[in-house]
């Protein structure tokens, strides 16, 4: 089956277009996929959610999806207006409509606009949702793509910035030697307008070895011409120097391990461990100019305790601030960074288990934007003014999109192999019996535990909606490899570790039947990307815990993942397969050599996902692993799209059909007691 590792090659989309009509024919015997997609698609397009605002100046901008526009509008309004709750929105650019004059698939990846005067913007556009993009010039004022001299760049894995109206900053594919061999730049050019790209000087470059090198002009009034240039040495470790134009760099002198935040004169330090007095997984505050002078001293602003985590910083422009967790739960501290005692003050927030805080235009003002929402309350969008020191508002608010009557979350810790207790949420409504005990109920645990992401609780109306108001639970498992918990959370179990965070997962899957909650022939484990590798290992390793696997945009291959894609970057997180320790270890899970024939091992039925466009994890992971499951008789479904990248969806309309396929396949499964084979 090695012709499947050819990304469009005919055989394999041939494979995959088969694999697809037959998964949505047998899903659609399951039940209303195409009822629950229309009530899906209607509330990811309806005109009550929130519009996110970004603040440029006294203007706010949106990008925006409803029925009308289903791959979008950028669009902005008055920032009063905005306020006032009533605005009016210019559009500027409308994705569907380009879509069309072009005879493209746009997806919408951002724009950066130039700052402070807002006048042109460098449009991020993705054919069909991959992570490469096009990037092409608009101009704000006249609202159409610049065509003297524009900057103009092909899909490519690009970093850029503003240096002036003329002039960038741009790492992208020129060529031999321009990317590393994850497909990301390794050298920056400073490209001026009216000449070729390919031409342009390098600024700087990657040193063999880096993941990536990127550059960004300083968008602070008070240091005009400034620059900044990271290089990343490896997932987890980098360099970060500062200069000018001409090319003066200096490094910023911290460990590689520690992550720099710059705002101004002030320098946030976030060590992975204890660095200058400022504790591991913690932050420090100090003077850049003191800093490179080797006079600054850092001043702890963060220094978790038990059960605390640092998530990281936000600035105003007169204040930092901290956000933390505890216990999985957040909350965030405003810190006057010209006060002696740094003394912090909490704001005022309603109880939420996830918040999440962006400035307004931090040049500017001390404009504050917060959001706070839990598994069964919908996101609200809070502003304050640090300045005025007081409480903040509630500016927008979404509506509730299923009935929570009765339901409730709880947390509990079960507990792993290794004797780490690990945390988890179970959602829904809780059904008990005349004594007091749960009856079981058909349970959806996700979970991801890599890359420091932490996972954390979230108002998903898409889930409440097909699964929650079905009666059923949902568990979300804080296994380790995130940042939940600190450093120490994730580095544990990396590398040679890994089995540690399979362990975590079968704990919690242990707890939950233990507690009565559930049965292991009503769990379905369902993840994603490294998520789904974590989904793909459950099915080949511990089968028996659970009787639903939903798998996308996997890795399954991790004896060749470093040779795809982006899958070089990653070494730090898995081990390299080369080493023989790392290769040994990799061996002991990778999911695609580890499947079984049905006649030695039972499965239960899976449902595999991917798409053609995903250019981070090589869709031939999906597709080799769902071919081996069929080979091996055991009971599985495959579905391709041919767009939507690693995200799986292009847009309202795709993802509400993935959503409403996945979560009709999994009632059927998880609720008829003869589940048969789905090969």
């Amino acid at each position: 089956m090695s012709f499947l590792e050819d990304i469009t090659g005919g055989q394999a989309l041939d494979w995959a277009t088969a694999q697809s009509a037959a998964t949505d024919q047998a899903v659609a015997g399951m039940g209303d996929v195409a009822g629950l997609s229309r009530r899906l698609l209607s509330m990811m397009t309806s005109a009550d959610k929130i519009a996110w605002p970004t603040r440029r100046g006294e203007m706010i901008y949106n990008f925006w999806r409803d029925e009308t526009h289903p791959k979008g509008v950028w669009r902005r309004t008055g920032r009063q207006d905005w306020l006032a709750g009533d605005p009016e929105w210019e559009i500027l650019l409308d994705i569907d409509a380009l879509s069309s004059t072009d005879g493209e698939n746009w997806v919408w990846r951002g724009a950066h606009v130039r700052r402070p005067d807002c006048d042109r913007a460098l449009v991020r556009l993705s054919r069909g949702g991959g992570d490469a993009v096009v990037i092409r010039e608009f101009d704000l004022d006249s609202l159409c793509f610049v065509t003297d001299d524009p900057f103009d760049v092909p899909a490519a894995k690009t970093s850029v910035s503003w240096v002036d109206r003329d002039t960038l900053l741009i790492g992208t594919d020129t060529g031999t030697g321009s990317v590393t061999p994850a497909g990301y730049p390794a050298r920056i050019h400073l490209w001026r307008r009216g000449t070729a790209l390919a031409d342009s000087p390098v600024f700087t470059e990657a040193t063999t070895g880096d993941l990536v090198v990127s550059a960004a002009a300083d968008t602070h009034p008070d240091y005009p011409g400034r620059v900044f240039v990271y290089r990343q040495i490896g997932f987890f470790t980098s360099e970060t120097y500062v200069g000018d134009l001409a090319g003066t760099l200096t490094r910023i002198p911290v460990p590689h391990d520690c992550e720099v935040s710059v705002f101004g004169d002030r320098a946030v330090l976030m060590p992975r461990t204890a660095y200058a007095g400022i504790p591991a997984g913690g932050a420090g505050l100090v003077s850049l100019s003191g800093l490179l002078a080797g006079t600054g001293t850092p001043r702890v602003i963060a220094d978790p305790g038990p059960g605390e985590a640092f998530q990281g910083v936000c600035f105003t422009a007169h204040y930092i601030v901290v956000a933390m967790l505890h216990n999985v739960s957040g909350c965030l501290r405003v810190i006057d960074p010209d006060q002696p005692g740094l003394e912090q003050r909490q704001l005022s927030l309603p109880a939420a288990a996830r918040v999440s805080a962006w400035a307004g235009d931090a040049c500017v003002d001390d404009e504050l934007f917060v959001t706070t929402e839990s598994f069964l309350t919908p996101v609200d969008l809070h502003r304050f003014d640090l300045a005025d020191g007081g409480g903040g508002q509630v500016v927008r608010h979404s509506p509730g999109w299923f009935d929570t009557a009765g339901m409730t979350t709880r947390q509990h810790w079960a507990t792993s192999a290794d004797g780490t207790r690990i945390p988890y949420f179970i959602t829904g409504r809780l059904v008990t019996d005349d004594r007091g005990r749960p009856v079981p109920q058909p349970t959806l645990v996700g979970a991801y535990g890599g890359f420091e992401h932490s996972l954390l609780p979230a108002y998903s109306p898409g889930s409440g909606m097909a699964w929650l108001d079905k009666g059923f639970l949902s568990v979300q498992a804080t296994i380790r490899g995130g940042a939940e918990f600190g450093p120490d959370w994730h580095s544990t179990v990396t590398g040679i570790n890994r089995h540690k965070v399979f362990e975590d997962h079968q704990a919690v899957l242990d707890d939950i039947v233990r507690r009565g909650y559930t049965t292991p022939a009503q769990i379905g484990v369902r993840g994603g990307s490294n998520g789904g590798l974590l989904a793909a290992v459950a099915l080949t390793l511990y089968p028996e815990k659970f009787g639903a696997a939903v798998i996308q945009v996997p890795l399954t291959d991790m004896l060749r993942y470093h040779t795809w894609l982006a899958g070089s970057s990653w070494i730090d997180e898995y081990g390299n397969p080369d080493d023989p320790d790392d290769c040994a270890a990799l061996a002991a899970y990778s999911p695609l050599q580890h499947v079984a024939g049905r006649a030695e091992r039972s499965y239960p039925p899976a449902l595999v996902t991917t798409s053609t466009k995903d250019d981070r994890v090589h869709p031939a992971h999906a597709r080799l692993f769902a071919a081996a499951l069929q080979a091996a008789g055991q009971p599985v479904l495959y579905r391709e799209t041919t767009d939507g990248g690693h995200g799986g969806a292009t847009g309202p309309a795709q993802a509400a059909r993935l959503e409403a396929v996945i979560f009709t396949w999994l009632t059927h499964t998880l609720t008829t007691s003869d589940k048969g084979d789905t090969a």
